[in-house]
């Protein structure tokens, strides 16, 4: 069975965005999820009450599991590696950019990283809805930046006198959570791990944990079902013309073959691990769709075309295997 990866999370925006505070509502709501926290920054950062000085390098154990470092961009693969060791014990990683970081160039970081047990997680753009005009006068890169990301969490909504505008400025089909104080709920990232130990894998339900009470639970979460197997080519096709708001996508999948594909995809970024079907497991494609504003039926029928009785196509699984991790 493949190593399960570390997903790892850029999130970025300019200087008073709010991007510290997403970070620290992500700490305080994660549960027992261990956090790995890379801060590319020069300055100080204040991470669930503790300061963490901005010095290449240094490292802090936080009580509730995280670890916080401090880091330059060339040392960036270093300390993915470090973090990415069986014994750090972290489930995810989160990199705060600069506010005035390239974001196209901490993705580069993360993508080209030669360490395997990390995963690319996406890029989350945090944008300050009440100073967006602005800033976009300050900072006319933004309308490049808003069309890499992967999530834009439209933050300070409560202050913003004109959101209309705000909302054309952003690339149409791109998942957008609007919140105050960086409220987005960890869910809509990560999976976050259950405050009380588990015994044994954890099922296909319960990766889809019901957050309809909390507030700040601002995504929707569409499940879809297959006994029959899917197409590649129509699969890859249906996942290539992402439908608006979706950011990620997981699960297994059939294509009518003796091994079981899973599946991992964060905007347009895919990731497949193919290993044979468990024994008693019965063969069917199940997947969960989480982002905003999604439609159910529209997400539904689209997969349901994918669906074939034809023997599985040589040709088409060629197409699949290029998404395949080593």
């Amino acid at each position: 069975m493949a190593k399960q990866q570390i997903p790892v999370i850029v999130v970025a925006g300019f200087l008073g965005s709010g991007k510290t505070t997403l970070l620290n509502h992500l700490l305080a709501t994660a549960g027992g999820t261990r956090i790995g926290v890379l801060v590319n920054d020069f300055g100080s950062i204040n991470v669930d009450a503790m300061t963490v000085a901005s010095q290449v390098d240094s490292t802090i154990s936080l009580s509730n599991g995280c670890l916080c470092c401090a880091v330059d961009p060339s040392d960036m693969d270093d300390m993915l590696t470090r973090l990415a060791k069986p014994s750090a014990n972290i489930d995810v990683i989160v990199i705060e950019a600069s506010g005035l970081a390239e974001p196209r160039s901490m993705v580069k970081l993360v993508v080209a990283s030669t360490q395997p047990r990390i995963a690319y997680g996406g890029l989350v753009l945090v944008v300050d809805a009440a100073e967006f005009t602005a800033t976009s006068a300050r900072h006319p890169e933004i309308a490049k930046h808003l069309r890499l990301a992967d999530l834009v969490v439209l933050n300070k909504t409560d202050r913003a006198t004109d959101l209309p505008a705000v909302r054309a400025a952003i690339t149409p089909g791109t998942p957008v959570v609007e919140t105050t104080l960086g409220r987005v709920d960890p869910a809509l990232l990560f999976d976050p791990r259950p405050r009380t130990p588990t015994i044994g894998q954890l099922s296909f339900e319960d990766l889809v944990e019901d957050h309809g009470d909390h507030v700040h639970a601002l995504y929707d979460s569409v499940e879809f079902t297959s006994t029959t197997p899917l197409h590649p080519r129509e699969f890859l096709r249906f996942l290539s013309a992402r439908p608006a708001g979706l950011y990620r996508v997981k699960g297994f999948v059939d294509f009518g073959t003796d091994d079981r594909y899973a599946l991992h995809t964060v905007g347009d970024h895919l990731s497949l691990d193919r290993t044979p079907w468990p024994r008693g497991v019965p063969r069917a494609t199940r997947l969960v769709l989480i982002g905003t504003g999604l439609s159910e039926p529209a997400l539904t029928t689209g997969l349901s075309a994918c669906a074939t009785t034809e023997p599985p196509d040589p040709r088409a699984l060629l197409d699949v295997t290029r998404y395949l991790r080593p």
